[in-house]
């Protein structure tokens, strides 16, 4: 049966303008980290792509490494790409990005100018597109100059391979300096990718102000902190979970108990203002107006549904945010 998208998708997503851009993402983007490499089934990924278009999620984010192995989710979603969304890519945002070990050897990691490049190459063949929306270096690198890093990026969008460029996981003081010598090259840099939930309460410390004065967008990653601001792990941690699963993302040692007495405060909040824990989590994140966008992961359709669910409750009162930060300051 050929896909056709929900007519009515843009009428249930919110759309914030990034930076001082041109272009808007939705409150909601999908990433493709987890359950889009081979260890899936192709069907869950392509249904998972299908319902957040259906939703008004028009940004899938990728990157050269998601899988496992290492470029399989790429390839898959290139897969899926062709058999079902090629007439509407023009409605879509697809990100990638390299920085993290691709290859072996020296030329398959971190931020040098033939890294970069040669990744992007294979990114699009792996995809079968001749160009991404947006293009992230991954992760700062400590050795490579960061002009050549930020030349690499110019160059590829001078290129034609990407309409923008983004920086992902870099500190205040390293992101301003790649802004600026992006802003001095004529490739402005469009979006920051850093972590931020409840949990991870760092970019708070400058950087999201830094961004807003250099008109950069921000787009938040794990901003239910790997799972552990749902409903997971309310009631301990159970046996088929991410964190019982053995992953290096979550492990039960960070679920202390002290952790989910936390948790299960949040979530009586959540509960009070008629959401599910997850919901507030995201809302709490979009509650500042300097990001962007959140980028959840998914398993499961319901799980997406549930996050765009939470655009009819957004806000919150100072009170609401009060109780929040005192419940998260034992935390910090």
């Amino acid at each position: 049966m050929v896909y056709q998208p929900d007519e009515n998708r843009y009428q249930r997503m919110a759309y914030r303008r990034c930076g001082q851009s041109g272009l808007k993402l939705p409150a909601i983007s999908l990433g493709l980290w987890h359950n889009f490499g081979d260890t899936t089934q192709v069907e869950n990924s392509r249904a998972l792509l299908q319902r957040a278009f259906d939703l008004g999620i028009t940004h899938f984010d990728l990157a050269n490494n998601y899988g496992p192995p290492p470029g399989s989710a790429e390839r898959n979603f290139g897969r899926i790409l062709q058999e079902d969304f090629l007439p509407w890519r023009d409605e879509l945002i697809i990100s990638t990005k390299a920085g993290y070990t691709m290859w072996d050897g020296p030329y398959g990691d971190w931020g040098s100018r033939k890294y970069l490049i040669a990744s992007l190459d294979q990114s699009l063949k792996r995809m079968g597109l001749e160009y991404v929306d947006i293009f992230y270096h991954h992760r700062p690198d400590p050795e490579t100059p960061l002009r050549e890093t930020m030349k690499a990026l110019d160059h590829i969008v001078r290129q034609g391979k990407a309409l923008y460029v983004g920086i992902s996981n870099y500190p205040t003081d390293r992101a301003r300096e790649a802004i600026e010598i992006l802003n001095d090259l004529g490739t402005p840099c469009l979006i920051h990718q850093p972590k931020y939930s409840m949990f991870e309460r760092g970019v708070e410390d400058g950087l999201l102000t830094m961004l807003q004065e250099k008109g950069v967008g921000c787009i938040a990653f794990s901003p239910l902190a790997g799972g552990q601001l749902t409903d997971r792990y309310l009631n301990g941690i159970p046996a088929d979970s991410r964190a019982a699963s053995g992953s290096r993302f979550l492990n039960p040692d960070q679920l202390t108990a002290g952790k989910l007495e936390i948790v299960r405060e949040l979530n009586a909040l959540a509960e009070k203002r008629g959401q599910k824990l997850s919901q507030m989590a995201l809302a709490w994140v979009l509650r500042n107006d300097n990001v962007t966008s959140v980028l959840i992961g998914a398993s499961k359709t319901a799980q997406i549904e549930d996050a765009v669910g939470m655009l009819a409750n957004r806000h919150f009162t100072e009170q609401e945010c009060a109780n929040i930060d005192t419940i998260l300051n034992r935390t910090r």
